[in-house]
């Protein structure tokens, strides 16, 4: 395989994990006793799933104020029956091979950039974020929608310019903010963008929906692994470039955290929370992609089956399993449900930049 065509196989792979990698974790996202993931599925996950009815926390409450109800009046319109149900499933009625409503959101960056020829445009993002959002007709198989769809839709009805209504107070620094980076990061990169200007679109992307500071400055990290993963010599070694970045990003020694256990519960919920927070969830991600670098398969299952916020990180885990392999897992990214839909976008992605 010539460099182009390596180059090109590891961006493919990358943004197939992204799928693959949110589908296995559906079922059990948010379980954060690991118990109650072996008495939903004994063994644990071993496979593309249907979600439980049943979810051990209750997600699905409604707190909306005003004439109009964000959940069921302007997004998720046909989905707020199913809010309010005590331990309700967040992604309830969701089959096996399924994405969340992040997933589509990823491939909804794909197909924008996609009709730009490659190039991202923030105003052409926002358009169609929203009329992905509020169509009266389902345009993905989700129930729930993180805080940050909800606060935006929120400052939006309130007449907020739409590259302003991302300013909630309650906005974290959530991993859910990179599932949608990759595919602009890769694009821009493939087009022969530098470093720095990818890294400042990506920011620039981010901000509308997660205007975080802290989080941005991981965003910077997250790209620039992007770029040394995508464009490293073959002899090069992708565990030591992960290595470095977390190193200069969250002062990780990954190679030390791996000998603390065997159990990733012990580090994943022992030494970092399970939760969204990118604090705990960007040096999980890091510590499951240097532990199972050789192993894309073994690590996306791990991440499922540790539970917690393993939708979200599983999909930047994804990525940089991706680009460490080249491979995308083409059996199981082939039992996924749109995988015909997610190839064909892929494939009209990455021709933009030939």
């Amino acid at each position: 395989m010539n460099r182009s065509s390596l180059i090109n196989a590891r961006a493919a792979a990358a943004l197939k994990l992204i799928y693959v990698a949110d589908a296995l974790s559906m079922p059990v996202h948010w379980f954060y006793n690991p118990q109650d993931i072996q008495n939903a599925f004994p063994g644990g996950i071993k496979k593309f799933e249907a979600a439980p009815k049943q979810h051990p926390h209750d997600f699905l409450k409604l707190t909306d104020s005003g004439a109009k109800q964000i959940v069921g009046d302007v997004i998720l319109k046909d989905k707020k029956k199913f809010w309010g149900i005590p331990n309700q499933h967040v992604h309830q009625g969701m089959k096996a091979g399924e994405n969340t409503l992040n997933a589509h959101c990823a491939r909804l960056v794909t197909r924008t950039l996609i009709d730009n020829g490659g190039e991202y445009d923030p105003t052409r993002f926002l358009q169609n974020y929203i009329a992905f959002m509020t169509s009266d007709t389902p345009q993905h198989p989700d129930t729930y929608a993180e805080t940050y769809h909800r606060a935006f839709f929120e400052n939006l009805e309130k007449g907020l310019p739409p590259d302003k209504c991302g300013l909630a107070a309650d906005t974290t620094a959530s991993v859910g903010g990179f599932v949608t980076i990759a595919p602009i990061a890769i694009v821009e990169f493939l087009r022969d963008k530098n470093l720095s200007k990818v890294q400042k679109i990506c920011r620039e992307h981010m901000w509308l929906t997660h205007p975080d500071e802290t989080l941005a400055k991981i965003a910077d990290a997250y790209v620039k692994l992007i770029h040394d993963l995508l464009f490293r010599a073959e002899s090069d070694d992708p565990k030591a470039i992960i290595s470095k970045v977390a190193q200069l990003s969250c002062k990780v020694d990954l190679k030390e955290l791996c000998e603390k256990s065997t159990d990733d519960n012990d580090i994943i919920g022992g030494v970092y929370s399970k939760a969204c927070p990118i604090s705990d969830s960007w040096p999980s991600l890091l510590y499951l992609a240097y532990k199972y670098n050789d192993d894309s398969k073994s690590a996306l299952l791990a991440n499922t089956n540790v539970g917690g916020e393993n939708c979200h990180r599983g999909a930047v885990l994804g990525v940089v399993l991706g680009l460490s392999n080249a491979d995308g897992l083409g059996e199981l990214f082939g039992e996924l449900k749109d995988h015909e839909a997610i190839t064909k976008e892929i494939e009209s992605l990455l021709a933009t930049s030939v």
